[in-house]
């Protein structure tokens, strides 16, 4: 590449668009602790008490019942921020799967618990992704699905984990566009679509 362009090696990397690398023996870590606590610091939340749990499991969040937001635009760049950081943070993406639902017309309800993610966010700045060294490697995933957990669509939702030995290699919570007549066929949907993902 070095015919072709003008280049220079700047060694092992560290910083990369938000994600910081740390390199050691035993593997390679990976975080947005810097971006994490930009993004409190703008938020307001740098300050605030920490959550425990990214997302309150006694609410159900509906497009309708609470108060609309009249700052629309400003909910949307929340959601967005928090997207990028489902890229180390995947124990947020359930719920900002959930949040991103009601991006057209949003409740104070949705802004509530967009607020609490930032306050789990507080809790583990650190949290990242950890990438072994070591040589064996084995393939093992975990799915789970809700059925009719969307309270206006009564739609599935399916998560899965993906690991490559300690690693986090994938993960993705969806909801489906099919309903489905029992939980016996929304296991097996999870766990089909777990299959695809690891074939």
């Amino acid at each position: 590449m070095n015919k072709k362009f003008e280049i220079k090696d700047l060694g092992d990397l560290r910083y990369f668009l938000g994600f910081e690398v740390a390199r050691s023996k035993k593997g390679i870590i990976m975080n947005k602790r810097n971006y994490a606590l930009k993004l409190l610091t703008n938020v307001g939340l740098l300050a605030c008490k920490p959550a425990v749990t990214p997302m309150d499991n006694l609410v159900k969040l509906s497009s309708i019942g609470s108060v609309p937001i009249t700052d629309v635009h400003a909910y949307r760049t929340l959601i967005g921020k928090l997207m990028y950081l489902t890229n180390t943070y995947p124990d947020i993406t359930f719920s900002i799967q959930q949040l991103s639902q009601f991006l057209d017309k949003p409740r104070i309800a949705h802004y509530n618990a967009a607020i609490r993610i930032f306050k789990y966010i507080k809790g583990v700045p650190s949290l990242g992704l950890f990438f072994s060294s070591s040589s064996f490697a084995y393939l093992k995933a975990f799915c789970d699905s809700d059925w009719g957990t969307c309270s206006d669509s009564r739609q599935l939702v399916i998560r899965f984990n993906a690991y490559l030995e300690k690693s986090f290699i994938s993960w993705k919570s969806k909801k489906q566009g099919a309903i489905s007549k029992s939980s016996c066929e929304v296991e097996y949907r999870a766990m089909t679509t777990v299959t695809c993902e690891i074939q």
